[in-house]
């Protein structure tokens, strides 16, 4: 049976015409595991962290493999923010604006100790954990984090994602409340109305 008599059939009687074994999975398991692979990283290295982030992409390690070969230097063409590095606290609104312009869904992974927690800088210039400026997926450990680290991170949050947990996470963002210092007596929490 070719393949023009079989999109006749189909045009006829439907999905009545598929074979059985044709494909049998839900649309949402279909999505997920295409989101996976296909995360489009943001171009978002901070420190030391950064030289083993671009490590990974390189050919030794070929990020290519699982579709994220495309380190994007727009956040709008971006799905996943790898926050490789210490925030300080003047580069925090920054982080957190490119993050709300990145497409939903969106992911961030926390690379290094400095990201993490503010590692070895335990000091008022530094934000002590970028969990408290965006919400964080995967958090990869290390001073800094190797590149086998890294991809161990990217794998955990593709089984996140093709699971579907991420996309029944916290719908507050990471919670923050900022207030208005223009007069306005209004405040607002960031990232209340995204899913990301």
């Amino acid at each position: 049976m070719g393949i023009a008599s079989q999109l006749a059939d189909l045009r006829e009687d439907g999905l009545k015409a598929i074979q059985h074994n044709f494909m049998t999975a839900k649309l949402e398991s279909l999505v997920n595991w295409s989101r996976a692979r296909s995360c489009w990283p943001a171009t978002f290295g901070l420190a030391c962290c950064a030289i083993e982030m671009m490590a990974t992409g390189a050919a030794h390690y070929d990020l290519a493999r699982y579709g994220m070969e495309v380190f994007r230097a727009s956040p709008r063409q971006a799905d996943l923010m790898i926050v490789a590095g210490r925030v300080s606290q003047k580069m925090a609104p920054v982080l957190r604006q490119i993050y709300d312009q990145m497409m939903e869904p969106k992911w961030v992974i926390s690379m290094g100790v400095c990201a993490s927690s503010g590692g070895m800088f335990n000091n008022y210039a530094i934000v002590q954990g970028v969990d408290q400026v965006v919400p964080v997926d995967v958090y990869a450990p290390g001073c800094p984090p190797g590149p086998e680290t890294l991809m161990h991170a990217i794998f955990t949050l593709h089984r996140q994602i093709t699971s579907g947990e991420l996309l029944a996470r916290r719908s507050g963002g990471a919670g923050l409340v900022v207030q208005q210092l223009d007069g306005q007596t209004a405040t607002a929490t960031l990232g209340a109305s995204s899913n990301g």
